[in-house]
């Protein structure tokens, strides 16, 4: 046994034995986002509706090593804490919520008076946890990786639902039996709240962009998992030349590429800067909220860009190979609010037509069946009712 796996075995004993044996600190809550990157998501939201309701709660954000001094400088004002360091030790065997969207290390023990809030990221289209039928992630098999996910889901005390057709997916998916939270996204509060706010948009507009005019189409796609350099690290490449797409657009039009956090690292626009941004860690709503189109795939950003009734193109070149080979889709791909383009060529006319009209005019019907099937339960009030579920549970032991 190496060095390295000997002092993570001795870790891992330790939090273990302080989750077994130590009390939870009460209206002590550890927030995480996608195990440890810069904070964002529902639980961003969770926090900042905490924070006001309830500023003496001590509110503890874990973060990897590397993400650590960047998120103290873009984030003054919170407290972190480098996840898996001595200090983390403190927080999170004994913290009274445990307030994630992504999965825990299945062998870390969770304190029995811990109350495990789950966000999840997103209504689902790609199979997810034991739905997926072969597993093609490196490290681990379709077994193992069953069996990780529901030992996880089990410790959830609450999930967070968007819309019924989530619940049900994932009460079979996460082999889910605790209780669900049938209050929309947390993190979609905001798109409810300032869809309609001119200034505010303009603003963000400013700062992301750089300037007020033109118009922003924003390309948000999803990872493959079966496009990956090793365990932990994957791949993109665009499937489309930006020399073309950039050549359609007017001089203050930009596009932004907001890619899956696990490949952000592989997308080069170098020489398309002017009117190429890569958007890796800025809050995807403000995204949302600046953007005339949104270009994706199979990711969940369809169902959240939804709210803002704006126009979507979709560009799933590797469909056949996606839904049968690698995931498969809970619904009738077909069935999305706007064109479906396989081919860069096809792609190219459907932006043209975008920038010429404004909108795909052909579309309104499927968009209409699409909002009533997954934004209904959108109130913009998810993050205090969260809150408000934290109030009433915070006392709360078994």
């Amino acid at each position: 046994m190496s060095l390295k796996e000997i002092i993570s075995h001795i870790y891992r004993r330790a939090f273990n034995l302080i989750a077994s044996v130590c009390p939870v600190k009460k209206h002590l809550v550890l927030f995480e986002t996608f195990n440890g990157k810069l904070p964002t998501d529902n639980p961003l939201y969770i926090y900042q509706a905490l924070q006001k309701a309830h500023p003496d709660w001590h509110l503890v954000w874990g973060v990897k090593h590397r993400f650590f001094k960047q998120a103290q400088r873009d984030y003054p004002e919170l407290d972190f804490v480098v996840r898996f360091s001595a200090k983390w030790l403190t927080v999170a065997p004994v913290a009274n919520f445990w307030v994630f969207n992504a999965r825990m290390p299945y062998w870390l023990k969770k304190n029995r008076n811990t109350i495990y809030i789950q966000t999840w990221h997103g209504t689902p289209l790609k199979r997810l946890g034991i739905d997926i039928p072969n597993v093609s992630m490196p490290g681990t098999d379709t077994d193992k990786y069953r069996r990780n996910f529901s030992t996880e889901s089990s410790r959830w005390d609450y999930l967070i639902s968007p819309n019924q057709f989530s619940q049900d997916v994932f009460k079979r998916a996460f082999d889910f039996d605790n209780q669900f939270l049938d209050y929309g996204y947390p993190r979609n509060d905001r798109l409810v709240r300032q869809q309609h706010d001119g200034a505010a948009i303009q603003a963000i507009k400013q700062r992301i962009v750089g300037h007020q005019a033109g118009r922003v189409i924003l390309y948000a796609p999803t990872w493959r998992d079966d496009f990956y350099i090793r365990k932990g690290m994957y791949k993109m490449d665009l499937p489309f030349s930006l020399k073309s797409l950039t050549k359609l657009l007017n001089k203050d039009d930009v596009l932004i590429i907001r890619p899956h956090y696990l490949v952000a690292e592989s997308i080069n626009i170098a020489g398309f800067e002017d009117q190429v941004r890569l958007c890796v860690d800025e809050d995807i709503n403000d995204l949302y909220l600046i953007s005339d189109l949104l270009i994706t795939d199979y990711s969940s950003v369809m169902f959240d860009f939804a709210i803002l009734d704006r126009p979507m193109l979709f560009y799933p070149y590797d469909l056949d190979h996606y839904q049968d080979d690698i995931r498969g889709f809970y619904f009738d791909y077909h069935d999305v609010p706007g064109p479906i383009v396989t081919t860069e060529p096809a792609f190219l006319t459907a932006i043209q037509q975008f920038l010429t009209t404004g909108h795909y005019p052909d579309y309104a019907a499927k968009m209409r069946a699409f909002k009533t099937k997954f934004t209904a339960w959108e109130r913009g009030t998810a993050s205090e009712r969260v809150v408000q579920l934290m109030d009433g549970t915070a006392d709360h032991s078994r």
